[in-house]
């Protein structure tokens, strides 16, 4: 049995606009009762923000098969590190994960004032990212806390064209502090944890549209990688890349004929 980890942006959606063919793909996983879920490394929504925003554009998926950097992240602090005050450089959604396994979560301005005291800097994609938060980040890593990055994303897609991602701001804390942080997210092998335990199937499949972080990801736990062209990178990209799909489609939509002829159904 095969199983299909999809990755949402520039995959299943750009911005807030589906792409053409997604609904008819997971209405045929549902229907063969295929396995999948949805992994992204973008932290500023939880799993709940995800199925809101994604039934905003007709399409139904449950929570338990959304998963994000920030859960992936918050479930690794929870197994591998000791409880500790969290200073969160990221959105809504990643706060809300850390919180989730009863973590303490520090404030801007509450780290003003106790930023010597943090024990973790957890850093994610951030739409209000300021340089006050920059600073207590920079300070408290300096301090001696531990550096964590959900995801190595320098850019993500949007509707406007390609956008700085996650990985620009722990770019930047990682020149202020001359530290290297824990990258959680794909293609780093703590995510695969989450997967493992959500994705029961003997074959995995990786559709995503970057060969830094989805194709990467797939070689490295041995899954086939399906690339498509409807995100970050082009085929330009993939002649000069060291990472080779196993398998290029223009978008999602093509995927549906090449599971059938693959499953034969």
């Amino acid at each position: 049995m095969i199983g299909i980890v999809f990755d949402m942006d520039g995959v299943i959606y750009r911005g807030n606009q589906p792409v053409e063919g997604v609904k008819d793909v997971i209405k045929f996983l549902r229907v063969n009762k295929i396995p999948f879920v949805f992994l992204t490394n973008n932290s500023t929504r939880d799993a709940k923000m995800y199925k809101e925003k994604l039934q905003g554009m007709g399409i139904e998926v449950e929570e338990e098969r959304i998963i994000t950097s920030g859960y992936a992240t918050a479930q690794y602090l929870n197994r591998h590190f000791e409880k500790g005050l969290v200073f969160v450089i990221g959105g809504r959604g990643l706060v809300e994960e850390i919180k989730g396994i009863g973590w303490p979560v520090i404030s801007l301005e509450e780290a003003k004032e106790k930023w010597r005291e943090i024990r973790y800097v957890v850093v994610g994609m951030d739409p209000q990212l300021t340089y006050e938060k920059l600073k207590y980040g920079c300070l408290a890593i300096r301090n001696g806390a531990r550096f964590i990055g959900t995801n190595p994303d320098t850019t993500y897609p949007g509707e406007e064209g390609i956008l700085p991602g996650a990985g620009s701001i722990i770019a930047a804390l990682k020149v202020a502090t001359e530290k290297e942080p824990l990258i959680i997210g794909k293609p780093n092998e703590p995510v695969f944890e989450v997967v493992r335990e959500k994705l029961n199937a003997d074959k995995i499949w990786v559709v995503g549209d970057r060969l830094d972080t989805d194709m990467a990801f797939a070689k490295k736990i041995g899954a086939k990688a399906i690339m498509v062209l409807t995100g970050v990178n082009t085929l330009e990209d993939i002649e000069k890349s060291e990472v080779k799909p196993d398998i290029v489609l223009p978008s999602i939509k093509e995927l549906l004929e090449y599971i059938k002829v693959q499953l034969e159904i």
